[in-house]
């Protein structure tokens, strides 16, 4: 087992590793004090020696201190050259234990290039899903291998392509609700996870529900509710450079946005956050949402009435090729593709995966 800021098991057994040999630990006490010990330890704080600048995504560190700037227009970082910005950020430490000094683990994570966070951790990724018809493969796929700041902006474009947007109105201001809550739930799944972990994370929307898991080194066990838990930072550098861009709230502020938007949004409130080994959260996708916004995008087609039809036969059948379609409206399949391009420039329909294979899913983004 590699070692790490957490608590390993081997077949149900707990061992306290040392120069000597790995020894198992047997009672309670002896295993509590293991925890403690491994609590004071971050594994973003781990040294790079031999990790430079040129290994970073050129411009993403400029980047992210022009987002810094423009959220904290007075933020002491803003005056520092990007050599002190890394040493006050924790990004460059030394490590007087082991007598190293370099970049550390969470200025790779956030910066570095895609082939040298694999070199560092071989199973990083995060497998972004789509289960709506496709329950056991999926319907559309991400595979996110890159930097923690690219990794958040694809995320969060997975979620605009598959999750309506509800009009909400917060005073007499508009928001939106879909991201205020998923802002919170992406930037939760990169800060808090633990990286040496090689357990997969996941990010999956289905019908009823959008479910995330990571690897986790848990503070404390079981459900989180707002008010009822301590914050508690598994990558506190990571977190703080997310906080100061503005992609995330102060610890704790993040989990009551969620509980306080999702009811509007889902019409439910049946949210989970487990601090487990693996964290868990699952927030509540009532169909009702989707259906609705399937329904309104329907009765507000006023072009003709075949378009009308064609999203009605796509509603029932996602997959309905345009031979079927242009059987069912008594056309040529010329005129269905021409109404099809209409549909897809108006923001009413998307076609998702290949044209053999995908299939159609209707939207309510207008152009």
């Amino acid at each position: 087992m590699p070692a790490s800021s957490q608590v390993h098991r081997c077949n149900g057994r707990v061992f306290d590793r040392s120069a000597d040999g790995d020894f198992e630990l047997k009672t309670d006490h002896q295993i509590k004090s293991l925890y403690v010990r491994k609590n004071s330890l971050y594994s973003e704080n781990t040294v790079y020696p031999y990790l430079y600048k040129t290994d970073f995504v050129p411009g993403l560190v400029e980047r992210v201190r022009r987002m810094i700037k423009i959220n904290r227009p007075d933020h002491p970082w803003n005056e520092l050259s990007d050599d002190e910005f890394f040493k006050v950020s924790g990004l460059y430490r030394r490590d007087l234990a082991a007598g190293t000094e370099g970049f550390t683990l969470a200025a790779l994570l956030l910066f570095g290039k895609d082939e040298m966070i694999q070199s560092a951790i071989p199973h990083y990724k995060v497998d972004a899903l789509l289960r709506k018809v496709d329950l056991d493969r999926y319907d559309d796929r991400e595979n996110i291998r890159c930097n923690l700041i690219e990794m958040y902006d694809k995320l969060m474009a997975f979620v605009a392509k598959h999750l309506p947007d509800k009009f909400f109105l917060e005073g007499d201001q508009r928001i939106s609700l879909r991201d205020k809550i998923f802002r919170e739930i992406i930037a939760n799944i990169l800060i808090h996870r633990e990286y040496m972990n090689a357990y997969p994370s996941t990010f999956i929307i289905y019908r009823d529900r959008v479910e995330a898991k990571n690897a986790n080194k848990p503070h404390v066990y079981g459900q989180l509710l707002p008010g009822s838990f301590e914050p508690f930072p598994k990558n506190p550098h990571i977190a703080q450079i997310f906080t100061q861009m503005g992609r995330s709230e102060e610890l704790g502020t993040g989990l009551r946005n969620v509980y306080k938007y999702t009811k509007d949004y889902s019409g439910s409130d049946d949210i989970q956050f487990l601090e487990e080994d693996i964290f868990i959260t699952r927030v509540p996708l009532i169909p009702d949402v989707i259906e609705n916004v399937i329904e309104n995008v329907i009765e507000n087609v006023i072009e003709n009435e075949r378009e009308k039809s064609i999203l009605i036969s796509i509603k029932n059948n996602p997959y309905i090729s345009m031979a079927d379609l242009a059987k069912k409206n008594n056309v040529t399949w010329r005129t269905i593709a021409r109404d099809l391009e209409k549909l897809k420039a108006r923001g009413k329909l998307e076609r998702i995966g290949p044209d053999k294979g995908g299939y159609w899913e209707i939207r309510n983004n207008e152009q």
